[in-house]
């Protein structure tokens, strides 16, 4: 076996990591790949970041400025964006760079697969952003699109026309779950198979165990998501009833196929980010990991618990009392594995030599943020509070500090820390310091405010509203737009510093998983021989004699 890996890496002609054509081709490589993920995602994340400023524009007064069709297009769209071609095809970039590296592989376990799940986003997202362009406008019915809104005719000048545009939408979001099943795939079976010698189960960086547990709620969710659209896109087209009550069908139907996705679809999301905060905090913190089987099996829990309450989003559509019980109390339990992860990083932190890198920031504000998150979360989760403020913008705060600040922050924590490695090139850090005091006092001005909002009965998805409203409703355009212009410095600082910036040596934050063994950008077979593991991922200050840092977790030489 030695020998043929050996015969393998020597016949293969090695490829220009310097060459920019790599980016734009079908090229099979795995941190290629991530790299393409991550550029490509970080333009839908600034498309939908510009129809959010849209919509904050609009409802910085009361009345209705834009067509109310349009408005309706235009959120829509938006989150569908930040959802899927965003948050979690980049969560997937990072996934593809990394665990690999992590586990000591030469590459994915189906390369080729690996960039035919990449080169679907591109068309998927351009498919969706076509749906402005059409003749009955962008999809109108929210990034959860139930029936019957969804499912209605539109009118075009005087006539009454399939919305093809909800249609469209349709077709996206298949081609991008099909993209998310063949990459979940591919991470099961790397990880599974592909681990190196000495690389056990529980010696696995925590990145690892979360995008093992992420793939794995993807490929038992998606599947459901895809035909509950399916299904709505033959009543659009071909007249059946599947979900319409005037010939046997049931909305309600949509719904669950709908949430028994779309809830564990927030884990898909928060799960790598929470692994991305597992690797960046003890490397800042110069202390081993608090808790590390906790955590990892914590995410297994949360993989299964996520199953099992996605009907909390449904209490006020005609459950029956019983099931509102069950539902809640799995939303209650939900978040003990939850609590694990935040008081094992809150354990990590203590009493460590903290260094209050860009990374580090991105990190502490993500731990912080989605505590925020998680509180309103189980709020939510209680009945009575469900009812009262279902459908306001107190839901709409808390989904954004779940996903933006659960999500959007870990993935800043990422690039910051990972920078290095995937271009060679270090980020400055007086740019990253301003581009975090911007996201996080921008982000907080943008959603906290809208807690109260939503007390006060606010709905959600209005263009109008009454005028007692507006007062608040400007604080948060105004830290909307803030959150908007935070984006730039990081632009210019990853731009700059990917072109001129100092450069990286392989292990700038001298922390011990496998991926800083390698050279800063790694060659294309990753390592001159397979490493050989023999001490597990977070070790500082037991492992080594240097008083500055640690000896790497691993021995790269042939094996025996």
């Amino acid at each position: 076996m030695v020998e043929t890996t050996q015969q393998r890496v020597e016949q293969r002609q090695p490829e220009p990591l310097g060459d920019w054509r790599r980016y734009f081709s079908f090229c099979v490589d795995h941190k290629v790949i991530g790299i393409q993920y991550l550029v490509t995602t970080f333009f839908f994340y600034l498309l939908g970041g510009a129809l959010a400023m849209v919509i904050r524009a609009e409802l910085m007064t009361p009345g209705a400025e834009l067509d109310r069709s349009l408005y309706n297009g235009v959120f829509t769209i938006h989150a569908t964006i930040m959802i899927f071609l965003w948050i979690i095809p980049t969560l997937a970039g990072f996934g593809n760079f990394l665990v690999p590296l992590m586990i000591g592989a030469r590459d994915m376990a189906f390369p080729r697969l690996n960039a035919l799940s990449f080169w679907m986003i591109p068309p998927g997202g351009l498919l969706l952003l076509s749906s402005f362009f059409v003749q009955s406008g962008a999809a109108g019915a929210g990034w959860t699109s139930y029936p019957p809104l969804s499912t209605q005719q539109v009118q075009v000048g005087d006539l009454l026309v399939t919305n093809f545009g909800q249609v469209i939408w349709i077709a996206s979001v298949v081609f991008l779950g099909t993209s998310s099943i063949l990459a979940a795939l591919n991470f099961i079976v790397t990880i599974v198979a592909m681990r190196t010698e000495g690389m056990e189960l529980f010696r696995m960086p925590l990145f690892c165990w979360a995008t093992l547990t992420a793939s794995c709620i993807t490929l038992l969710g998606t599947p459901v998501l895809a035909g509950a659209v399916i299904l709505l896109a033959f009543d659009l087209l071909l007249g059946t009833v599947f979900f319409n009550p005037t010939g046997g069908g049931d909305p309600v139907v949509y719904q669950h196929m709908f949430w028994f996705y779309s809830h564990p679809a927030v884990y898909i999301m928060v799960l790598p980010a929470m692994g991305i905060i597992s690797e960046v905090l003890p490397v800042f913190s110069r202390k081993p990991i608090f808790g590390y089987k906790a955590i990892a099996i914590s995410s297994m829990g949360i993989a299964v618990l996520g199953f099992l309450v996605w009907a909390h989003h449904m209490f006020t559509s005609g459950t029956p009392d019983w099931l509102r019980m069950f539902f809640m109390v799995t939303s209650f339990l939900i978040a003990v594995p939850t609590g694990i992860k935040v008081f094992s990083w809150l354990g990590t932190i203590w009493g460590g030599k903290l260094e209050l890198s860009s990374a580090m920031l991105f990190a502490m504000g993500f731990v912080s943020m989605f505590v925020v998150g998680g509180l309103s979360g189980i709020m939510l989760a209680s009945v009575p509070v469900d009812i009262h403020v279902h459908d306001t913008y107190f839901v709409v705060a808390h989904l954004h500090y779940v996903l933006f600040g659960g999500s959007v922050f870990a993935i800043y924590a990422g690039l910051y820390y990972w920078f290095p490695k995937m271009t060679g090139r270090l980020l400055n850090e007086t740019w990253g310091k301003i581009h975090f005091a911007l996201t996080f006092i921008g982000f907080n001005l943008c959603f906290l405010p809208m807690h109260q909002l939503g007390l006060q009965g606010m709905p959600r998805r209005v263009a109008e509203y009454a005028e007692q409203f507006q007062s608040l409703n400007v604080l948060v355009s105004i830290g909307g737009f803030l959150l908007g212009i935070s984006t730039l410095p990081f632009l210019f600082n990853a731009i700059y510093s990917w072109l001129w910036g100092p450069k990286a040596p392989a292990n700038p934050w001298r922390a011990l998983t496998l991926e800083w063994t390698t050279a800063s950008p790694p060659p294309v077979e990753n390592f001159e021989y397979l490493p050989v593991v023999t001490a597990g991922p977070y070790e500082y200050g037991t492992v080594g004699s240097s008083p500055e840092g640690n000896t790497p977790t691993a021995i790269s030489q042939p094996k025996s």
